[in-house]
């Protein structure tokens, strides 16, 4: 009787790939960081965004949780705790979806980027006007005259900035990227100052 089984080459078939292995325990990490990271997004989403994730619910409350959480300590262990959470989710369609909302965002607030552009030029100079009607006839002019007018004499007298935000929204209608988008999705101005 030998009292050790003889050892087996496992060059041979049969052998251990290297990717039984498992993973590096710096990729772990790295991985534990990225979902953590996904967390804190998660945590900024407002409740109807968070709605349209399919999450566990012990996900869910964990992440609503953390957005009452205020001491620095608290919070970073609640984002631990939502990252060990994700490791039993699917992250890619959350990656996803946050990916999506990201660029949206980014195409509405350049759009509102454009409108604040145009709305300043409107209020800065008279020939802006004419370009503005040259490149969109169907705007109504002596409506557009009459608002750029009243804001003018509402910035002179100090007043606040009723018509500069009516001017904003005839923009925002006039300027819309899609006739099929509805308008309450687009960024609205109203409590920043023309001038």
């Amino acid at each position: 009787m030998h009292p050790h089984p003889p050892i087996e080459d496992e060059s041979a078939e049969g052998g251990i790939p290297d990717e039984d292995f498992g993973v590096s325990k710096t990729r772990r990490k790295k991985e534990m960081h990225d979902l953590q990271d996904m967390g804190a997004l998660l945590i900024e989403l407002n409740n109807e965004r968070l709605n349209q994730l399919t999450l566990p619910d012990s996900l869910r409350d964990a992440v609503i949780e953390a957005r009452h959480i205020t001491k620095f300590g608290a919070r970073k262990r609640q984002l631990q705790y939502i990252g060990k959470l994700m490791r039993d989710v699917d992250p890619a369609p959350i990656r996803t979806k946050l990916d999506e909302w990201s660029g949206k965002s980014r195409e509405l607030t350049a759009h509102h980027h454009r409108l604040e552009r145009w709305r300043e030029r409107l209020l800065a100079d008279d020939a802006a006007l004419s370009e503005l009607l040259g490149d969109h006839p169907t705007a109504d002019g002596q409506r557009l005259r009459t608002l750029i007018r009243n804001a003018r004499h509402e910035h002179q007298a100090d007043k606040p900035p009723k018509s500069s935000r009516a001017l904003f929204r005839e923009l925002r209608d006039l300027l819309a990227p899609n006739a099929d988008e509805p308008k309450d999705e687009i960024i609205e101005d109203e409590d920043e100052e023309a001038f």
